[in-house]
């Protein structure tokens, strides 16, 4: 697979938002329900509401929160799919591996004698 490729399913993206604690937070808030704009920048009083709006603009464009416009609040929804390929992607295929290696070395560590004490 090729450089350029390797991003088309939008990866690089999903862990650029996830790199950022402020926006892991989010999406922390997120899991439980839905929440407007207003709702996730009250949850924020350190940092001004234009921060906040430039982080969900990353989480929207990553395909991890999706907004919809009600009225005159802002409704943002998680989509934890992009971090389910991820993990299908990457965790889990590497994860098979390592249950592997530690089945093999609880192997080696079972049929060896013990040490005779000096």
């Amino acid at each position: 697979m090729s450089a350029k490729n390797e991003d088309s399913n939008g990866d690089g993206k999903v862990f650029k938002a996830l790199a950022d604690n402020k926006r892991r937070q989010i999406l922390d808030l997120l899991k439980s329900r839905p929440k407007t704009t207003g709702e996730l920048c009250d949850q924020f009083k350190e940092v001004d509401r234009c921060t906040i709006l430039m982080h969900l603009e990353i989480l929207r464009k990553s395909g991890l929160v999706i907004s919809k416009k009600e009225g005159r609040f802002v409704w943002n929804y998680l989509d934890s799919l992009p971090i389910k390929r991820i993990h299908d992607r990457w965790i889990e295929e590497y994860a098979i591996y390592a249950v592997g290696v530690l089945e093999g070395l609880k192997r080696s560590l079972e049929t060896q004698e013990p040490a005779e004490d000096l």
